[in-house]
């Protein structure tokens, strides 16, 4: 087992800065890097727990590589199970994406595999491609930086979101896929009733603890930062079932990119972020300094976490784990969506192909479907390599559902029927009772999974294909 301490994780500021002293490497040149699926230990206010994770050689959480560097990794089973990992945002080979039997089966203990592509630069992660597992938190942020990140004057920090149950993942699955009662189900933690049938339903699941880089704000990550300096905060919602909303406090911010891709600055102190989804804002210091908490709100709920930024002797205060009131829901009427452009769009072409899915599903009995049935009953989503190919998500469920896509980045096109163009993604939030269209390039001739990021709703049969034919 591997002992990671909660002074250690990540150290996001540290690890950017040592990344950026990196020679550059040539394809040749360069040795495969390492990856370790294995256990840690984390002390979650004064409990130790158990959890997974991905580790590099040197014992750190995530993968950082600098532009043009290839994602060459040799990567190892070290848990007592058998695993399989997707990197989330990258566009490797079909054979390498990382599904269970899509096309490889899953890892064997102490088995290693080596992956080799071209690797697609932004803010991205990696992750079990089973539900369970990824809710016991194997999972990690995987960043490739571009040219630009390199000579900007701004420090980087890297924020990952996670939701922790202190029960095991497979009991927490069994016991909401069977329907039974449970301590969460339909109300959150600290009380507040959730909405009746037929009205949205924001959270399924109250969870333990909600993390910021592994830690409470019981006792938070404090990075350093520098007066009137510049941060790019890279923000990942790695949470298996919880939204949350990005606060910024006394900073103002700027949404300079989501899921990876630039995006043109979007201004603001408050930003939400659904499951699988990142979003990198740049934030300016003053030059008086001071500590700076960046918060992420549980939405529906009290519930928060976060860590802080602080410059040299300022004074750190101590915060609550929850708030006063419950958090807002997210953006039910798409105006965050909205907002978003792409700095690059995709060419202007006519469409080849369009597909309607239908997202569905209850509470009670718990099972969401694509077209009204779950995986193994699928309808696949056809097209052919090089199609210029348009889906239309139209969710008629009463909860929220993030939709990813593997091997494919998409750009937004059409919010509940008005025409946009938006930003570039690889998932996508579809609110209750709404509409969002998305354009593509149909890519290699694979079976590509397209499926809901919500953990336990991907559990319950939430997941579909898009087969692309030469």
């Amino acid at each position: 087992m591997a002992l990671l301490s909660r002074r250690g994780f990540l150290g996001a500021s540290a690890v950017s800065a040592a990344a950026l002293l990196l020679p550059h490497r040539s394809l040749a040149a360069q040795p495969a890097l390492r990856l370790r699926a294995t256990t840690r230990t984390l002390d979650i206010a004064g409990r130790a727990i158990t959890v997974k994770g991905i580790l590099d050689e040197n014992g750190r959480s995530g993968l950082f590589l600098n532009p043009d560097e290839r994602f060459y990794v040799e990567l190892e089973n070290g848990l007592e199970t058998e695993t399989i990992l997707h990197w989330h945002g990258q566009i490797p080979p079909n054979l390498q994406d990382g599904v269970p039997d899509s096309p490889r089966p899953v890892m064997q203990v102490g088995e290693r595999r080596t992956y080799d592509f071209a690797a697609t630069p932004g803010t991205h992660w990696m992750h079990a491609h089973i539900p369970a597992q990824e809710m016991e938190l194997l999972a990690a942020p995987l960043i490739v930086r571009r040219t630009e990140d390199l000579t900007a004057d701004r420090q980087e920090v890297t924020l990952m979101l996670h939701d922790l149950s202190f029960r095991p993942a497979a009991e927490v699955l069994a016991d909401m896929t069977g329907g039974a009662a449970m301590e969460g189900m339909g109300h959150d933690m600290s009380g507040h009733d959730m909405a009746p049938t037929g009205m949205m339903d924001l959270n399924d699941f109250a969870f333990d603890a909600y993390l910021a880089n592994d830690r409470t704000l019981d006792d938070p990550e404090v990075v350093r930062v520098e007066k009137g300096g510049r941060v790019l905060l890279r923000v990942i919602n790695g949470a298996a079932a919880t939204v949350f909303w990005l606060d910024t406090g006394a900073l103002s911010a700027r949404a300079v990119a989501t899921d990876g891709n630039p995006i043109r600055p979007v201004s603001g102190m408050r930003f939400g972020l659904a499951m699988g989804q990142r979003l990198d804002l740049e934030l300016d210091l003053p030059p008086e300094g001071g500590a700076f908490p960046i918060l992420a709100l549980r939405e529906g709920a009290v519930e928060r976490t976060g860590l802080i930024l602080a410059t040299p002797g300022a004074r750190v205060d101590r915060l609550a784990n929850t708030a006063v009131d419950p958090h807002p829901a997210f953006s039910a009427d798409l105006s965050q969506e909205a907002k978003f452009s792409a700095v690059s769009p995709l060419p202007d072409r006519n469409s080849d192909r369009i597909d309607n899915l239908m997202l569905g599903g209850s509470m009670m009995p718990y099972r969401w479907t694509i077209d009204g049935q779950g995986w193994g009953r699928h309808r696949p989503v056809e097209a052919r390599v090089g199609e210029r190919v348009v889906l239309t998500f139209h969710n008629m469920s009463m909860m929220a559902h993030p939709m990813h896509l593997h091997g494919h980045h998409f750009q937004v096109v059409a919010l509940n029927g008005r025409k946009v163009s938006g930003a570039i993604r690889d998932t996508v939030h579809i609110p209750p009772m709404s509409m969002v269209s998305i354009a593509l390039d149909a890519g290699e001739a694979a079976r590509w999974m397209l499926h809901c990021h919500h953990m336990p709703h991907l559990a319950t049969g939430m997941m579909t294909e898009f087969v692309i034919s030469a």
